[in-house]
C-alpha cells in the first residue's frame, strides 16, 4: 500500500455541461501524456430528437492540445440524466469504453422495460472492459483502483485514480447532499454504506462529482474533498446514522420526478453508448414505455 506521501496526483482537466449539469474530465499522467476520459456526455435535444457533439468535441480538442493519448473511457455508472459520447470519443481518440460488471443487472431490467430487440444482450458484452470491486489499472504510471459503490444504481463505481476519487453520482457538493434511490435497483441502504466507504478514504483525496446543481449565490463546482465531506454533507455528515440517512433519503425521492432524459439516456447508455440499431427504413427510434417508471 502506498503511503500518502507516495501516492500520485493527476491532472485534472473538467468540462461543465450546462444542459445536464454534468461534469466529464480528462484525467491524466502528465509525465506519460496519457489520460482516462470519466463520463463524456452526448448532446441531446429531447423536442427534435437530435444529437450533436459540442460537449464531446470539448474533451477531444483539449485532450488533443495537452498532446494526451487516450487509455480508457470510464462511466461511472449508467447514467439517467445523459447520453454518453464513448463511442464518438472513441473513434476519435481511441481508449477501452469500461464500466463496472453489475452493469447486467441494469441491463436486464431495462430490456424488459423498453422490450428491446432480441439480439440485445444483457451480459455487458457492449462494452470493452468491465471492472469489479478492487480491480486495479493504471493511467500511464497512475494506479488506480475500484469501489463498488451501489445505491443509486446497482453498477455505480467510483475510481481512484492516484489522490482523486470519482464518485459518478454516488455524492454531490456538501451543500446539495447525496444522489437519488429511487431507479430500478436503487437502495438508500447501500448508497449509506457505499458513501461510507468513500469517506474511509484518506482525508485529503480529493472528491470529483458528475454532477453540480448549485444553489442561488454560487456557481457550479465539482471538486471537494473526503474531509469536507466528513464535516458537511448536509446528508451524510459525520455522526448521520444509516437508519437516518435511509429515512431522509425514501421520504425526500418520493417528491422527485423522473429526469428528463431517463428515458431516452438508460436505453443508449446501457449499449455502451451506441444508438439503438436502425430498423428497415435506415431511421434509429427511441422507445417511450408507458407508465413503466
Amino acid at each position: 500500500m502506498s503511503t500518502a506521501a507516495e501516492i500520485s496526483k493527476p491532472s485534472v482537466h473538467a468540462h461543465f455541461d450546462e444542459k445536464t449539469n454534468t461534469i466529464s474530465y480528462l484525467v491524466g499522467d502528465p509525465e506519460g501524456a496519457v489520460c482516462a476520459v470519466v463520463d463524456p456526455v452526448l448532446d441531446f435535444d429531447p423536442k427534435a430528437g437530435r444529437t450533436s457533439t459540442a460537449s464531446a468535441d470539448a474533451l477531444i480538442e483539449k485532450a488533443r492540445a495537452l498532446g494526451w493519448t487516450v487509455e480508457w473511457i470510464l462511466e461511472t455508472h449508467p447514467h439517467a440524466d445523459h447520453l454518453s459520447a464513448a463511442p464518438y470519443i472513441k473513434q476519435h481518440l481511441g481508449g477501452k469504453i469500461a464500466i463496472g460488471e453489475h452493469i447486467r443487472e441494469v441491463q436486464q431490467v431495462f430490456r424488459d422495460i423498453f422490450n428491446l430487440e432480441k439480439e440485445f444482450l444483457a451480459d455487458g458484452r457492449q462494452f470493452d472492459h468491465l471492472f469489479a470491486e478492487g480491480d486495479r489499472f493504471t493511467i500511464g504510471k497512475i494506479e488506480a483502483s475500484v469501489l463498488h459503490t451501489p445505491g443509486h444504481t446497482p453498477a455505480c463505481l467510483t475510481y481512484v485514480i492516484g489522490d482523486a476519487a470519482f464518485v459518478g453520482d454516488t455524492l454531490f457538493m456538501p451543500d446539495y447532499g447525496t444522489a437519488r434511490c429511487d431507479f430500478p435497483g436503487g437502495n438508500a441502504r447501500q448508497l449509506y454504506r457505499s458513501i461510507r466507504k468513500v469517506l474511509s478514504l484518506p482525508d485529503e483525496t480529493r472528491i470529483f462529482l458528475c454532477h453540480d446543481y448549485p444553489p442561488e449565490g454560487r456557481g457550479p463546482t465539482w471538486e471537494t474533498t473526503v474531509a469536507e465531506e466528513k464535516r458537511k454533507n448536509i446528508h451524510v455528515h459525520a455522526g448521520v446514522t444509516e437508519d437516518e440517512f435511509v429515512r431522509m433519503r425514501e421520504t425526500r425521492d418520493a417528491t422527485l420526478s423522473m429526469p428528463t432524459l431517463i428515458l431516452p439516456s438508460i436505453q443508449v447508455n446501457i449499449r455502451a453508448g451506441e444508438l439503438p440499431p436502425p430498423e428497415d427504413n435506415g431511421t434509429r427510434y427511441m422507445k417511450l414505455p408507458i407508465n413503466q417508471l
